[in-house]
């Protein structure tokens, strides 16, 4: 029987096809089949995992609605819902939603009944078009306070401060991210080349995506982001090819102390499943610091910036010298 006391959530990565909703989902029913079968109650998949991601930098704001689909009652919704229905577990992925002329970067959490929760990107970058949300969201799932932050939205500390503050005991964090360019020392892109050889070859392609440009810069916030606040943080991300260029996966689950629970290692698709326990969270340390702060003293934070606010990605600062 299960306890809500625990909760085995798996954390996907597979390589998805730009723009083929067809094949993405059925790579999600696949892999959730398969996550299932080894004993995930939850499975959660990359941002914009149904569409692919990347690959809309160049599009104008009617092929983005093209391509966006309404939330829920799209063909992709109902499809995800049937997956879920079909494993009978909750089911979290990624696709752009259209609302009222506005295209979002939008994760959802379905299971046999339907949506469960909608979540939009805050900061959202990746094309000039894209609407920003604009709320937090934290959900029951399985006896379980859950949040959703995408990517970016990860990068600011008070971003899972605040959903944590919410009432979140686990947040979900997908992503399309690592081996970007960007200022950072030892930062940048991998070489297609060690990625399409990777099965008479791995080495080299493991040690880049191990490295500062794709496992060492996540381990440089991640962890810190589920420690600070006494989480559990579910990230998930792409592997292969995206829009040209190659991500590195390594999904992953991490405790309320910053510790790595589950991990993906495939250079390939692949899953990892982590056992979340309620014991854990009152012990982190991070509920500690949360029950430590002093409101008062942080009016700073509240004061309205001088500059409105912008949402840079770091490839965007190369030229300009910006961090």
């Amino acid at each position: 029987m299960n306890s809500p006391d625990s909760l085995r959530v798996a954390a996907v990565q597979f390589e998805h096809r730009d723009g083929d909703k067809a094949y993405n989902l059925g790579r999600v029913r696949d892999l959730t089949r398969q996550a299932v079968a080894a004993g995930a109650q939850v499975v959660s998949f990359h941002e914009c995992s149904i569409s692919a991601y990347s690959f809309v930098q160049p599009f104008s704001k009617e092929q983005l609605l093209d391509l966006a689909e309404p939330v829920p009652g799209s063909e992709s919704i109902r499809e995800l819902i049937d997956i879920a229905r079909e494993s009978n577990v909750p089911v979290l992925a990624g696709l752009f939603e259209r609302d009222a002329g506005e295209v979002y970067n939008t994760y959802v959490c379905v299971t046999a009944d339907g949506l469960q929760a909608k979540f939009r990107k805050l900061h959202a970058f990746v094309n000039p078009h894209l609407g920003a949300g604009s709320e937090y969201v934290v959900f029951d799932l399985l006896g379980w306070k859950c949040g959703i932050l995408i990517c970016y939205d990860n990068n600011l500390p008070e971003n899972v401060r605040m959903t944590t503050l919410h009432g979140a005991e686990l947040i979900f964090m997908p992503h399309v991210t690592g081996c970007l360019p960007s200022v950072m020392p030892g930062r940048g892109l991998v070489d297609p080349k060690l990625w399409e050889n990777r099965l008479t070859d791995p080495v080299p392609l493991r040690q880049e995506l191990s490295g500062p440009k794709g496992r060492e810069w996540l381990m440089r916030w991640l962890p810190t982001r589920a420690y600070e606040n006494g989480v559990y943080a579910v990230f998930t991300n792409p592997i292969g090819m995206d829009y040209g260029q190659v991500r590195n996966g390594q999904s992953m689950v991490l405790d309320p102390f910053g510790e790595i629970i589950a991990e993906c290692h495939e250079l390939g698709d692949d899953i990892c499943i982590g056992v979340c326990t309620k014991e854990k969270l009152s012990v982190a340390s991070g509920r500690r610091y949360i029950r430590a702060r002093r409101p008062e003293l942080y009016d700073k934070l509240l004061e309205p910036p001088t500059e409105p606010p912008v949402t840079r990605p770091g490839w965007n600062l190369e030229s300009d010298g910006q961090v």
